[in-house]
C-alpha cells in the first residue's frame, strides 16, 4: 500500500481529532466527501488505522500517580515471557508493557495508579506475585513534559509502501 500525500494528511488531521465529521475532514484535506470517505475506509480495512479512541484526563479520573516500572525475570524463555506477559494484560493499571534491552531489566511497563498506597498492594499484591519476576524497580513521574498521541508521519513520501 502506498500513502500518497492526500492519505498522509487524512491521517494528520484523524490523528489531532477523530471526531471530525466526514464533511469536515474533506474540506480539511480537499477531498470531496465521498472519496475521503473511501480513503478513510481503505486505511481502516489496511489495518493502518488500528482503531479509535478517546482520551480521558488522567487527573481528573483520580489517578494521580504514573510509575515506570522495570521488571527483571529469573528465565528468559518463551514460556515464562508468555506467563508474565498473559498475567499483565489482565491488568488495567498497566498502560504499557515492552520487552526491552539495553538495561537491567527486561521488560518496562507505565502504570496509572490514584496513589502510592494503592501501587503498594498493587507491586506487592500482584507484579511480584507473577512467577518469574526477580526484580522491580520503580520510578516515577514527577510532572509530565510531553505527551503525544499522534505520530510522526514527515518520513513518509509518496515513494513509501507500507
Amino acid at each position: 500500500m502506498k500513502l500518497d500525500r492526500t492519505d498522509r494528511r487524512i491521517l494528520h488531521f484523524l490523528q489531532r481529532n477523530d471526531r471530525m465529521s466526514n464533511l469536515e475532514l474533506a474540506e480539511a484535506v480537499g477531498l470531496s466527501p465521498t472519496p475521503c470517505s473511501r480513503r478513510v475506509k481503505r486505511l481502516e480495512e489496511s489495518g493502518l488505522i488500528r482503531g479509535h479512541v478517546t482520551l480521558l484526563n488522567q487527573s481528573m479520573l483520580g489517578l494521580k500517580l504514573t510509575a515506570f516500572i522495570g521488571i527483571s525475570m529469573d528465565r528468559h524463555t518463551p514460556d515464562r515471557f508468555d506467563a508474565f506477559e498473559a498475567e499483565v494484560l489482565e491488568y488495567p493499571e498497566v498502560m504499557e508493557c515492552s520487552v526491552v534491552t539495553g538495561q537491567s531489566s527486561d521488560y518496562l511497563l507505565k502504570a496509572v495508579v490514584p496513589d502510592m498506597e494503592y501501587y503498594e498492594k498493587f507491586l506487592l499484591g500482584k507484579l511480584t506475585r507473577i512467577p518469574g519476576v526477580t526484580g522491580v524497580h520503580s520510578s516515577f513521574e514527577l510532572r509530565r513534559v510531553v505527551l503525544r498521541t499522534e505520530l510522526p508521519l514527515d518520513h513518509i513520501s509518496d515513494q513509501t509502501s507500507l
